[in-house]
């Protein structure tokens, strides 16, 4: 097993890793859309925040050794249901394989944000 981590993603703000590598797998944390250049959430619609998700999630399967191509699963996790339809228009350009997906909506998210994903990728 092996701890990743990079600078262009942000800190954990809990007693977790950014991703886990097992064999030729790596499992990355629930990514919310903390620009990492900043600490801070700065986008403010579903689109921009999904955006900052997907580049975060980047930077992680990056680190590891991986790429978005090479995601096999990914957890979403939306505050408003209704809000589906725009976060898939953002998804899609970056997931552009079609992995396998789950996608629920929660009450609450870290930080009140509108969205966070999870992922599975083979390095």
């Amino acid at each position: 097993m092996e701890v990743i981590y990079t600078p262009n993603a942000p800190e954990a703000i809990g007693p977790y890793s950014q991703a886990m590598k097992v064999g030729n797998l790596v499992f990355t944390s629930g990514q919310i859309p903390i620009n990492p250049a900043t600490g801070s959430i700065e986008a403010v619609t579903i689109e921009e925040q999904t955006e900052q998700v997907c580049k975060n999630i980047s930077a992680v399967l990056t680190a590891a050794g991986s790429s978005l191509e090479k995601v096999v699963k990914t957890v979403c996790f939306l505050s408003n249901m209704d809000d589906f339809a725009a976060f898939n228009g953002v998804y899609a350009k970056y997931f552009t394989g079609k992995p396998a997906r789950s996608c629920v909506a929660v009450k609450t998210l870290p930080k009140n944000v509108l969205v966070e994903v999870d992922t599975v990728a083979e390095i």
